[in-house]
């Protein structure tokens, strides 16, 4: 863009011609990926509260290894209400609930499985975890979000649900399918649904009719994706666009975005106080995340346009820990101490001030109704009778929030280089939030590691990635030939825990030497095996995304 056109595009901002001035300079804009109103409204919650509780609890555990008794499970002071006052004070506008984990216990009545709450002293067999997480979000105005899992341990289902023979298959599609009836049709409208690891059982006439507006995690029918990660953060830039067949695969993260593709599958950040463990132990108080620590999260998950999901689990009492507690509070404080009150905002390209004023942060928002358009823009504040340069970035989408170097203005503007159809922002504001940034606020969310998991010879490899995968996320197997270069692959399997899991590995669509791993959990066996096509011999990296 020449000079005299950036001049002329602001002259015409401040008159208020830009927008009918702008749609000249496109003959057709592009078909871009939209969302449905059912995702710019779940955008627009950006944060949520997850909550693991599950036998784990008692085990000190992060996956069931069905040793508890039912007698053991009692918590007497369960209080579902304390989860949601810490969800508001979080900054919270949902919550997602564990009711079934992959061991397979259930959290609410059901007669699908003996592994339940039904058959616990707790309230004499009759209480109700989702029912009481159910009324105490009508009660504080929260939306409920509920996480049922596809596998089922005790049932003896592995990931994605699926299992060893046709004959257990039948048994546990019927018995998943009970159980999603009774969570759907019992307790009202969800906001979102989990469904980890995706799911081999066919679901979608049940969200059809029982819950058609959720926003839907994994499987087949998904609206929302992982993003590939569990250390909180999504990439930037952060696209939502996917191809349609990526978006049906179930399991596609935030690696597979294309900004020009057609279909709008949002990415959400999932990440525990915790962290890396999503159940509360006897062991974990320590980990604890600090405010400091969940701010820097805050910048990198919905300051890069992506929705926020905290998990703050509860402990055997049925409570969440005073730590965490303490430490969700602080943080949504100083969230909303920092972005609550502008020093200024607009919905158009510039914005002027009613006087010189010190500011540190500026926070974008496109109209994303209209699909993701920026591709490109800086930054630019008028300081003494001057236009200088604040920052620049690629995407926005949703809410890009951009910390700068502190400087007195008297106007701020967005000046797009970058786009593929004409720019409708919803919200274009600077705050003075008084505080430096995050230091890793701008950070790349790539966390590589690469490690020799194998080698292959005569075409042919079988590598186990158990010791090697220590946390979930996405994983690249990339092979280096020795003799030949890597041209493709062929009878490519996965295994978990023994059981083969197809939609959970891919070949990259870019690198023909690269698999693509979703892991999804870290209690089983992981293997993979297959042929090499073009190099007989060579070495097996593992990296992880």
């Amino acid at each position: 863009m020449n000079i005299n056109r950036r001049t002329l595009l602001y002259s015409m901002t401040a008159a208020g011609l830009l927008a009918p001035f702008s749609a000249s300079l496109f003959a057709a804009a592009p078909v871009l990926a939209r969302p449905s109103k059912q995702q710019i409204a779940w955008a627009d919650l950006e944060i949520g509260m997850f909550v693991h509780f599950a036998p784990n609890t008692w085990q000190d555990l992060e996956s069931d290894d069905l040793s508890t008794p039912l007698s053991a499970i009692n918590p007497v002071k369960l209080d579902t209400d304390q989860w949601a006052r810490t969800a508001l004070e979080l900054g919270a506008k949902y919550i997602v609930f564990v009711a079934k984990h992959q061991g397979g216990f259930c959290m609410w009545q059901t007669h699908t499985t003996d592994y339940g709450i039904r058959n616990t002293p707790w309230k004499d067999g009759k209480g109700d975890v989702l029912a009481e997480v159910r009324a105490s979000c009508d009660k504080y105005g929260l939306k409920l979000g509920v996480y049922v899992c596809p596998r089922d341990d005790h049932a003896g289902a592995a990931t994605g649900g699926i299992c060893k023979t046709p004959e257990l298959q039948a048994k546990y599609d019927a018995m998943y399918r009970e159980q999603l009836t009774e969570v759907f049709s019992r307790y009202g409208e969800m906001v979102e649904i989990w469904f980890d690891g995706s799911s081999k059982t066919d679901v979608g006439d049940l969200l059809a009719k029982y819950q058609p507006k959720a926003m839907v995690f994994q499987g087949r029918q998904a609206t929302i994706r992982w993003v590939g990660t569990e250390e909180g953060s999504a990439p930037y830039p952060c696209w939502n666009g996917i191809d349609r067949a990526g978006a049906r695969s179930g399991v596609s993260t935030a690696l597979d975005s294309d900004p020009n593709a057609d279909t709008w599958l949002p990415n959400e950040v999932d990440v525990s106080i915790r962290r890396p463990d999503w159940f509360w132990s006897t062991k974990n108080a320590d980990k604890v995340l600090t405010k400091a620590q969940l701010m820097s999260i805050y910048y990198r998950s919905v300051g890069r346009g992506a929705q926020l999901l905290l998990n703050l689990p509860a402990n055997r009492d049925g409570l969440l820990d005073a730590p965490d507690v303490a430490s969700a509070k602080a943080f949504g404080d100083e969230v909303k101490r920092r972005f609550t009150s502008p020093v200024a905002e607009t919905k158009g390209l510039t914005l002027m001030l009613a006087k010189p004023t010190r500011v540190d942060t500026v926070v974008i928002e496109e109209e994303i109704a209209l699909g993701e358009r920026i591709r490109g823009y800086r930054l630019e504040g008028f300081a003494e009778g001057e236009w200088r340069p604040l920052g620049e970035g690629i995407s926005v989408g949703h809410k890009r929030i951009q910390p700068i170097v502190p400087l007195t203005v008297s106007g701020v503007r967005l000046v797009v280089t970058s786009s593929a159809a004409p720019v409708r922002l919803k919200r274009l504001a600077v705050f003075d939030t008084g505080v430096p940034a995050p230091e890793d606020w701008n950070a790349s969310s790539k966390l590589w590691s690469s490690n020799l998991a194998g080698k292959w010879v005569d075409e042919s490899f079988s590598v186990d990635l158990t010791k090697h995968i220590k946390v979930a996320g996405q994983y690249a197997l990339r092979f280096q030939g020795t003799t030949g270069t890597v041209t493709g692959f062929s009878g490519i399997v996965l295994e978990q825990g023994g059981v083969a899991t197809p939609s959970l590995i891919k070949a990259s669509r870019t690198k023909k030497n690269e698999l693509l791993l979703n892991i999804t959990g870290l209690d089983s066996s992981i293997k993979v095996s297959g042929k090499v096509l073009g190099a007989e011999a060579g070495s097996i990296l593992l990296e992880r995304r």
